[in-house]
């Protein structure tokens, strides 16, 4: 449950810009995880998009549950989600992601979940850029940058599910 602490900084000299994006909560003993969620933190939510975009030298290309990325179980872990992210200017780009390399952890014999992972594309290249979790890079107009954030592990044994 303490994997959905994904931290997104961008700006300049000029601006600053930050948020925090949800991920997949676990399962428990009789419930499903929730899908797209902030678990243990408070007073946070994102951005709306259409603020983002009006305020924002970036657009909000994608921002969807990322299916099948909660752990299997008695009780599903609950998806994380995709956020993509297209710069419209240079800026500089930071952030702080948990879980891109040792996945969320089932409970009582349910599946672990999915890691996330973050990747950039850059205008003119054909290749993505595996960032990893600690990021700190410089992008240009037109790159994007697209952020999958890990589901919650699954509870118990699935039992033929």
């Amino acid at each position: 449950a303490r994997y959905t602490m994904n931290n997104f900084i961008f700006g300049n000299q000029q601006f600053g810009y930050y948020e925090t994006i949800c991920g997949g909560s676990g399962g428990g003993p009789d419930f499903d995880g929730t899908d797209a969620v902030h678990t243990h933190m408070t007073n946070t939510r994102m951005t709306d998009v259409e603020v983002f975009e009006t305020q924002y030298p970036a657009r909000v290309r994608q921002f969807a549950i990322r299916q099948d990325s909660g752990g299997d179980g008695l009780h599903r872990g609950g998806n994380g989600v995709t956020r993509e992210i297209e710069f419209l200017k240079s800026l500089d780009v930071s952030m702080l992601t948990q879980h891109r390399t040792y996945p969320p952890k089932g409970i009582a014999g349910g599946s672990p979940a999915k890691c996330g992972g973050n990747t950039l594309k850059r205008e003119n290249e054909s290749t993505l850029i595996d960032l990893g979790p600690l990021v700190q890079v410089r992008v240009e107009a037109h790159d994007v940058l697209t952020i999958q954030t890990p589901g919650g592990g699954g509870y118990g044994q699935a039992n033929g599910r």
